[in-house]
């Protein structure tokens, strides 16, 4: 009986994928693996020219990326990223893009039925999602800006900075300088786990430092474009006509922001501050230069290929990685 690929990873103790690996010639698999692997092939006289014939038959498929939004410049940033470490690698990169409000999971367990892959890798997820039909994907995947660590799945890494932390420091910069009168433009926290994380680290920040907060007067929930945060700025300022400033929880929804400002009238900085939060690259260029919260996109998408490719070539169980982050002063907030 014809020896399978399958077999030879049984047999050599390595993952499928690093046999694959090995077949076909990449570099990023370490001599010792290699050789084990290798004498497993000669001494069943595996017949190499046939490789792709069994690599279609018997392995998965590349690597998933579904992508929550389609106007998230940081995911657009990372998923480049990542692509781009995929196909180094020799790896087919599958990328799924669906809406704000549709659930990650359910599409997961779809892809995991019609196209197999190898792994899989979320940008953007609410976690309730998770809880209810994680269960049926027994696949590596990885939860990228999200931290996963609370849900206790064997299969579910995560990479991201922490939330509660950022939000907290841009409260307090804020008050520091002077402001009490904060407007806060955010995600729907019942949908989105940074919405959520995020809202909390204010709240506590302004508890911590005895200022009063209003969440229906001051929290106005935007989907994560400049369209829909210019309208949500716009109705922040007619519930709070005496806003001296503003955090956007994405740098997106700072520049939807920064235009109904000055369309009302007001002034960036002079008027009304403004702090965003992912420090893209465009927040540099814009005018007045953005104060945001910078999140190392390189290292997250570094690490959440790293840690995904570890886990289907090594049975790794979930690991949960926090990248710091770090206040970029631009030229969109003042002191009072």
């Amino acid at each position: 009986m014809a020896i399978t690929i399958k077999d030879i990873a049984r047999e050599s103790g390595y993952a499928v994928g690093t046999v694959s690996r090995v077949l076909n010639d990449h570099p990023d698999v370490s001599q010792t693996a290699r050789a084990k692997i290798m004498a497993v092939v000669e001494k069943h006289h595996f017949q190499l020219n046939n490789n792709a014939k069994h690599l279609k038959q018997q392995t998965a498929k590349g690597i998933a990326i579904i992508i929550k939004g389609s106007q998230n410049m940081l995911f657009a940033h990372i998923v480049e990223q990542m692509q781009g470490m995929l196909t180094e690698k020799g790896l087919d990169c599958l990328i799924y893009y669906i809406n704000e409000t549709e659930n990650e999971v359910e599409t997961a367990v779809r892809l995991c039925a019609e196209r197999r892959p190898a792994g899989i890798m979320f940008l953007g997820c609410n976690l309730q999602f998770f809880r209810d039909r994680f269960g049926a994907i027994t696949i590596p995947c990885v939860l990228v800006t999200n931290s996963a660590q609370s849900l206790g799945f064997s299969n579910l890494s995560s990479v991201s900075i922490n939330d509660t932390e950022a939000a907290k420091a841009v409260i307090r910069r804020l008050i520091e300088n002077g402001h009490t009168e904060i407007g806060i433009l955010g995600g729907h926290i019942e949908q989105s786990k940074v919405a959520y994380t995020r809202y909390i680290g204010c709240k506590e920040s302004f508890e911590k430092h005895n200022v009063p907060f209003d969440s229906e007067k001051q929290y106005m929930e935007s989907f994560f474009t400049m369209a829909d945060s210019y309208s949500a700025m716009q109705m922040l300022l007619q519930k709070m006509p005496q806003i001296t400033a503003v955090f956007a929880m994405s740098d997106v929804m700072a520049i939807g922001a920064i235009r109904a400002i000055k369309d009302s009238g007001r002034k960036v900085p002079d008027d009304i501050s403004v702090v965003g939060f992912d420090g893209l690259e465009l927040s540099e260029y814009l005018y007045p230069k953005l104060t945001t919260i910078r999140q190392n996109r390189e290292r997250i998408a570094q690490r959440s290929v790293e840690i995904l490719l570890d886990s289907i070539d090594n049975g790794t169980e979930a690991v949960h990685e926090t990248v710091p982050f770090s206040i970029i002063v631009g030229e969109s907030t003042r002191k009072l």
